[in-house]
């Protein structure tokens, strides 16, 4: 028995060792093919070197991705020119390596960073350039320019100019564009990829290709079908949208005492419906009813508002339509809209906005373990399911949500213009984010069950057949690929709730730039039949 158990350990043993090997020989083939080929050499970097941890972990946002276990790149390579990105493609397709492909790292399930196989990560970190023509109302952003550094740039060029983005400055245009984008003005202006007009993404082959020579399906399907399916994302062309000089935000607390219940019920038939200029936020959170720790739990529901106008025009509005609020002047602020970015990050304080300089700042690192799931709301939940969804709120305690409205140009474009479907039909689409610091496997598997706990608790009360869930924000208890295989069937399950019946288009354009399926990740779009 002993001496059975000894030769199993050592069999053990012997497959790392050789696995080790083989990883160390791809990897020095690899750098080998990359020096001989590149004409600047890029930032490679590996576990030799004492950088390597830092990087890694500086643009991983959940926790549970950033652990001494999780799965490591062979390397890191920080291209600086599109040069260094042909080569990359074209290196690790030679030596049967995976590719994944980072700019800011924002991303939930950590696909950009992560992989069961021996794999490269592609930093775009180092393209960032944004060239704004005022004159025709355009930018070319690159992938690795951050959502904050775009704004600033349009701030300083323009009073009267704003971009349809995510509230979160560190994200990246690369990842953000490609899977939909949706912010404040969507209820105005559309998601993000509503306002693209051309890109330029390079191809397996290393070539170079933009909205003509890509052609329209291709153009289509990276427009929210997830653009690391298809290729790397150089830059993107959009279109800029006028705002007023003046626009107006408020955050307002409302708890048990003051209506908070009652606010929230009214604000599902309220917030979708009111004029495009407006959107409001609803935010669970839940909270101690005293002082102490140990007092007893309650729901405190904060509405964030963004309106396109000034302060005494929105709150005559919310009188007559959303008295519930009990909106004041007092509590409304008015900026320019560049300073309305700043006031979404991270529930800044707005007598605080002094500078713009804050949307420069890329957040380094994860400090929480999370698990993020999404969903669509079709109709209002009644009174008594908004009981059980406090109750069950109150009951995981380290929870918040966030409703955002739906309606006005939401409600206008049609599900099939982009591969983003969630448009006409939806009144919010709502994010949950179950969250913990306390590390190990039981920690994690507590926490993970309680997200799904609560997942399976809404399934009553939002879209079905397929539920509908947000591609940004990336789920993989919904479906997932494994062992580097992308099969067509496991692709369809969480295709149809990214995608509904985009889903086959997306395919066919897959069919078209990548048919051998080089890009592909746990969650990526299949070219038709084929398993590998």
């Amino acid at each position: 028995m002993m001496d059975t158990l000894r030769g199993f350990m050592l069999f053990v043993l012997l497959i790392f060792f050789i696995s080790k090997l083989s990883s160390s020989t791809s990897l020095n083939e690899f750098i080998e093919c990359l020096q001989g080929n590149s004409k600047s050499i890029p930032n490679i970097i590996t576990a030799k070197n004492s950088t390597f941890q830092s990087i890694l972990f500086s643009r991983i946002h959940n926790k549970r991705y950033s652990t001494l276990q999780t799965p490591k790149p062979l390397a890191i390579v920080q291209v600086n020119d599109e040069s260094d990105i042909k080569t990359t493609i074209l290196c690790t397709k030679q030596h049967n390596l995976q590719l994944r492909i980072r700019s800011c790292g924002h991303d939930f399930e950590s696909l950009s960073s992560v992989s069961s196989v021996p794999f490269i990560i592609l930093d775009m970190l180092n393209f960032r350039s944004i060239d704004i023509d005022i004159g025709d109302e355009t930018t070319w952003v690159q992938a690795g320019a951050s959502l904050g550094e775009l704004y600033y740039k349009i701030g300083k060029t323009s009073p009267v100019h704003g971009f349809s983005a995510s509230v979160c400055p560190g994200v990246c245009t690369g990842g953000h564009f490609s899977g939909g984008g949706y912010g404040p003005m969507m209820r105005m202006y559309g998601l993000t990829i509503d306002n693209i007009l051309d890109a330029r993404i390079m191809d397996v082959n290393g070539k170079i290709l933009d909205r003509k020579t890509m052609g329209e399906d291709v153009f289509w399907a990276i427009r929210g079908g997830g653009g690391a399916s298809f290729g790397v994302i150089l830059s993107w062309k959009i279109k800029l949208s006028r705002v007023p000089p003046k626009v107006t935000v408020f955050r307002v607390n409302r708890s048990a005492k003051q209506g908070s219940f009652e606010a929230f019920y009214r604000w599902q038939y309220v917030a979708p419906n009111l004029p495009k200029e407006v959107f409001i936020r609803a935010q669970l959170d839940v909270v101690n009813q005293s002082n102490g720790e140990d007092g007893n739990k309650t729901i405190m529901v904060s509405f964030i508002g963004h309106y396109l106008g000034q302060a005494h025009e929105l709150v005559s509005l919310l009188e007559q339509r959303f008295p519930e609020l009990g909106l004041k002047k007092t509590e409304c602020f008015e900026m320019n809209w560049v300073e309305s970015t700043v006031f979404w990050i991270d529930n800044h304080p707005v007598e605080k906005i002094t500078s713009l300089d804050e949307l420069l700042v890329r957040k380094n690192g994860s400090v929480e373990f999370y698990k993020l799931k999404s969903d669509y709301m079709k109709t209002p939940f009644t009174k008594q399911a908004l009981k059980t969804l406090w109750t069950t709120m109150i009951k995981i305690g380290r929870v918040w949500m966030k409703w955002n409205p739906y309606g006005g140009r939401m409600s206008e474009v049609s599900e099939w213009e982009t591969p983003f479907p969630h448009r006409a039909g939806n009144l919010a689409l709502l994010q949950y984010y179950v969250f913990w610091n306390e590390s190990g496997i039981n920690a994690t598997n507590h926490f993970m069950n309680l997200s799904r706990e609560l997942y399976e608790k809404m399934a009553p009360f939002v879209s079905k057949n397929p539920r509908e869930t947000f591609l940004n924000y990336r789920d993989l208890d919904i479906g997932e690929n494994l062992d580097n295989q992308t099969s067509l069937k496991t692709a369809l399950v969480y295709g149809e709730k990214y995608f509904k019946g985009n889903f086959d288009r997306l395919v066919k354009a897959k069919a078209i730039i990548d048919p051998n399926n080089f890009f592909r990740n746990e969650q990526s779009i299949p070219p038709p039949q084929r398993t590998n």
